[in-house]
């Protein structure tokens, strides 16, 4: 299977560098670019979150399959919104949080790493297989796929996107 990871196109720059995990909000138009994707593609299927179907949409996909589990990561409702240096000036903040992803992640989401990969795996291990496949999803949930494929996590910015061949 050619798996193409496509992130989601940017938001109002209100957002940008901002802990906005399930707020749905949508693109901003004013921000979108069209690009090509290199394939045709036999399914596509996307985040059920606004910014991902009017990604899609916006590029011209009109029949995809709307997925919950490829939402982004759930953080918790203190930080939900906020960015890294708001989220540093609260009184929970502790530096040592930032010693590893696991405790920066049990920190700052509410949804455990466990339960974030667990509905990950199970969205990846439902594709079928020998197709070429579109996903349109978020900077985490794209970086936390790429882990469990074993391919070295990419930070994507908005309408990038990256092709992982799955066996």
């Amino acid at each position: 299977m050619s798996l193409t990871l496509l992130r989601h196109a940017a938001p109002a720059m209100e957002f940008h560098g901002r802990y906005i995990g399930h707020t749905d909000i949508p693109i901003d138009p004013e921000l979108f670019t069209p690009i090509t994707l290199p394939h045709d593609y036999d399914r596509v299927y996307s985040s059920d979150l606004t910014r991902c179907t009017q990604t899609l949409q916006q590029l011209g996909y009109r029949d995809f399959e709307i997925d919950a589990r490829l939402r982004e990561v759930r953080f918790k409702k203190q930080f939900e919104g906020k960015n890294f240096a708001e989220i540093e000036q609260t009184a929970e903040y502790d530096p040592c949080f930032l010693e590893s992803q696991e405790r920066w992640h049990d920190f700052v989401c509410d949804e455990s790493s466990t339960a974030f990969r667990g509905r990950l795996a199970s969205f990846l291990d439902d594709l079928p297989r020998e197709q070429n496949i579109l996903v349109c999803a978020h900077a985490g949930t794209i970086a936390e796929m790429l882990s469990l494929l074993k391919v070295s996590p990419k930070r994507l910015g908005y309408l990038e996107y990256t092709i992982v061949t799955v066996k």
